[in-house]
């Protein structure tokens, strides 16, 4: 429930003025499936928001969800006090049979923030950090070790549920899937993000009482929002859609794709990031958390190293990450941000000068016919696909397939525009892999590249989801030309495509790859 316009409206009419516990409820903030968060204010004129949980509308079994959410959002806002974690002022049920649809729901009478991270990240560029970023994972990470203590989990931490007050102080907040913990783990319902969920609960079994849910699922979300905050807006995990950025996590935490942070997170942070998305819950840092981030926070700004001494490490996220980011920060005895890079760092170097990027596998070769304008925005797109079949080749013998690297190709006749030949109705769904702010166009080479690679790696990974393993570049070419559902029902490259798939495959072979 965040601050700014809901896109469709609460799931229930509150009239304006509606009387709540002594409050006066105003302009609507924000709307969701569960309920509707409103502008309020008290008796004395203090500012206030009201969350309104209604579950007349819904199923049984969504009356009893929503009936847990509200318990949960009542008992912990009654127990939570920290200044990182928003206040719950009353818990009231609403009687008013006047009013049907509002009878009987659960209001809770918070502070009002002025605005969300997630409406902070809106308004981010891609590859630099948000302002206060550092300032606000501290704060974040104090309410979130607080609530750890006191034996709860969060659930649903995301930038949506962390608002920041007039002063700009960072509070946690909505807590609805909240849960109290029953030894090292609690239960909640079978809700969350897509995108800040960590890969273990996708194969969380859901009983009667829930899923299972521990601490070190709210680490893995703090990383994720650590990484976007300190990025400008960038997912960890590559992908065009939530379920795709899953997937790509997924098959990270299974081995089979390295770690790729972003080469704008700066070197202090890439150890905690890497630290909190460790693929195994048990390597995540535990009460530790707070003293990675602290530490971090108040490292000074490495110097500029030598050109001839940057070099990034190549170092895969894995079992031991967490004893290695402990070490970089100085936990394990040794001085702080001693030892080799983290992953992905560049070694030295201040923040927003970064050392040139590391060939990836599968390069484009200094000699090939690639146009070198075009270089830099193949190798670029291919860098942000965790999927390793994705290669700058891969790519580079599509776009010579598809259009022989002209941008102003066109085939009218099928409507298909420009250097990839995007329609532009399937382009508006793609085009914002683009790395800048404002409008997107599928003639533009650097916009049509950048949302190549993003519908590339999600093909990929549509690919593995129906059982591919093999031909992987041929069946994401085809699938490119048509779709991967018709690739997957066919089980093969389909025959009106075998053509243009042979051209990508012999021009791949040609680049090396």
């Amino acid at each position: 429930m965040t601050p700014g316009a809901p896109p469709g409206g609460p799931p229930f009419p509150v009239p304006e003025g509606y009387p709540v516990a002594g409050y006066r409820l105003g302009a609507l903030l924000g709307a969701g499936a569960w309920g509707s968060v409103h502008a309020a204010e008290g008796p004395d004129g203090s500012p206030a928001a009201v969350k309104i949980l209604c579950a007349a509308r819904f199923s049984p079994g969504q009356r009893r969800t929503v009936a847990r959410m509200a318990r949960s959002e009542q008992r912990f806002g009654r127990r939570a006090d920290h200044p990182h974690l928003i206040r719950t002022l009353a818990v009231v049920t609403v009687e008013d049979p006047d009013h049907p649809a509002l009878d009987g729901a659960v209001a809770l009478v918070m502070e009002r923030a002025a605005r969300s991270l997630q409406d902070l990240l809106a308004e981010a560029g891609p590859g630099t950090a948000v302002p206060g970023a550092e300032r606000i994972l501290t704060e974040v990470c104090a309410g979130l070790t607080h609530m750890h203590r006191a034996g709860w989990v969060h659930g649903d931490l995301k930038p949506a549920n962390v608002l920041l007050m007039p002063d700009g102080t960072a509070k946690i907040a909505d807590f609805g899937l909240t849960a109290e913990l029953e030894g090292t783990h609690a239960y909640a319902p079978p809700l969350g993000s897509p995108d800040h969920v960590p890969p273990e609960w996708w194969s969380e079994r859901t009983g009667a009482r829930g899923v299972a849910v521990r601490p070190s699922a709210d680490v893995w979300a703090f990383g994720v929002i650590a990484h976007q905050l300190l990025t400008g807006g960038l997912h960890p995990f590559l992908g065009a859609t939530a379920r795709a950025r899953s997937l790509a996590a997924q098959a990270y935490a299974r081995g089979t794709a390295p770690l790729r942070l972003d080469e704008s997170l700066p070197v202090r942070w890439r150890a905690v990031v890497a630290a909190c998305l460790a693929p195994g819950r048990a390597e995540r840092p535990g009460a530790e958390l707070a003293v990675l981030v602290a530490r971090a926070a108040r490292a000074p700004v490495p110097a500029p190293a030598p050109a001839a001494r940057r070099r990034r490490a190549a170092v895969r996220a894995g079992v031991g990450l967490l004893a290695c980011g402990l070490a970089l920060l100085g936990l394990a005895g040794g001085p702080e941000l001693a030892g080799p890079p983290a992953v992905g760092s560049d070694g030295g170097g201040p923040e927003g000068v970064r050392a040139p990027a590391p060939p990836l596998p599968g390069a484009i070769p200094a000699g090939s016919d690639v146009p070198a304008a075009y270089r830099g925005m193949i190798e670029t797109a291919a860098r942000r696909c965790p999927e390793p079949e994705v290669t700058p080749v891969l790519l580079a013998a599509m776009l010579k397939a598809e259009s022989g690297f002209d941008p102003n190709a066109a085939r009218p006749e099928t409507g298909e525009y420009g250097i990839a030949m995007w329609t532009p109705s399937v382009f508006e769904a793609w085009g914002r892999a683009a790395t800048h702010t404002g409008p997107k166009s599928y003639w533009d080479p650097g916009d049509a590249i950048a949302a190549m690679g993003n519908y590339a790696c999600w093909l990929d990974q549509q690919m593995k989801g129906h059982g591919f393993t093999r031909d992987l570049p041929a069946l994401v070419a085809a699938a490119y030309r048509t779709s991967d559902k018709t690739v997957a029902a066919a089980g093969v490259v389909p025959e009106r495509l075998r053509q243009h798939v042979d051209k990508v495959l012999q021009y791949l072979h040609d680049y090396g790859g």
